[in-house]
């Protein structure tokens, strides 16, 4: 029998008591896991199912670097692990240079960034107390690499299975044994019509073919036509023509769509794959968030 996935879960602006029923309810249906995303802030997020939860692993995946400073990150970060028993896991990352430009925010150079943050935070374990596992946000080799040194596992967010064989080949296998993270967030959309889920993970990923780190990651994934194809239409100001710019070969490779007997198999050839905890993003043709984590329990019934 395939292991249950875990999910990825927002706090929506206005429905935050739903959405904390909502967490009660992921936990008591034996999803694997919560993973809260950078918007919504996730680190509050977090601190409220450390109170409302009991055997459930969550965490963040990821808090940005550059928005809290690494002493101030850790004393909330040694809360939440006290709090929550021990369950929870601190995935950091640099985030993508336009989203911290519109804050005004200068992305440094994201190894050596990271690694002196993961130090900083390492260094405040004196006043912050137990620390929980860091997770490092990673896409491509030199950070899969970076992981294994300085942290205690990796989370990709639209990594690409076919390309888990070579990412996952740098992990030693001592540290798997271990209980090193394996965790990918994988767009998921559940719908009898296949097309009609697949535009909707268009739409989601269009905004990731913009990024130059993103797109560098697929070419070196296999998806180098599909890239080249989007940096053309990019440099003429077409973006109404990267949709039809996204394969469906592409978009299968990293995203899960249509009926559930396809997800449910998709889901399992994650686990296949070496990815420990596949992270579900749900989304609908039909609604918002709480629409798609319907859909999402009636498939994981």
């Amino acid at each position: 029998m395939t292991p249950m996935p875990a999910v990825s879960l927002a706090a929506v602006p206005g429905r935050k008591a739903r959405t904390f029923e909502l967490v009660k309810e992921i936990e008591s249906r034996g999803f694997a896991g919560i993973y809260c995303p950078s918007f919504g802030d996730a680190m509050g997020l977090c601190q409220a199912i450390a109170h409302i939860t009991n055997t459930i692993e969550f965490g963040t995946g990821i808090q940005p670097i550059y928005l809290r400073h690494g002493v101030d990150l850790a004393t909330h970060a040694g809360t939440i692990q006290e709090v929550s028993g021990g369950r929870f896991r601190l995935g950091i990352g640099v985030s993508h240079g336009p989203s911290n430009a519109r804050l005004g925010i200068d992305t440094g150079r994201p190894l050596s960034d990271v690694r002196d943050y993961v130090e900083t935070i390492l260094g405040a374990e004196r006043q912050a107390g137990e620390l929980p596992p860091i997770v490092l946000a990673t896409l491509r080799d030199k950070m899969i690499e970076l992981s294994v040194e300085i942290a205690d596992g990796a989370i990709w967010a639209n990594g690409s299975l076919s390309h888990m064989a070579h990412s996952l080949a740098l992990i030693p296998d001592e540290k798997k044994a271990d209980g090193f993270f394996i965790g990918d967030m994988i767009p998921t959309v559940i719908d009898d019509d296949i097309e009609a889920a697949r535009a909707v993970n268009r739409k989601t990923l269009s905004g990731y073919v913009m990024l130059p780190n993103y797109r560098n990651y697929w070419k070196a994934a296999g998806y180098e036509d599909e890239m080249a194809a989007i940096e053309e239409a990019l440099e003429r100001r077409d973006r109404d023509a990267i949709p039809g710019l996204m394969s469906d070969r592409w978009l299968d490779d990293c995203t899960l769509s249509g009926p559930v007997s396809r997800v449910r198999d998709g889901v399992e050839a994650w686990f296949d794959a070496g990815v420990t905890t596949p992270i579900l993003v749900a989304s609908s043709t039909k609604g918002g968030q709480f629409v798609a984590f319907e859909e999402l329990f009636a498939a994981f019934a």
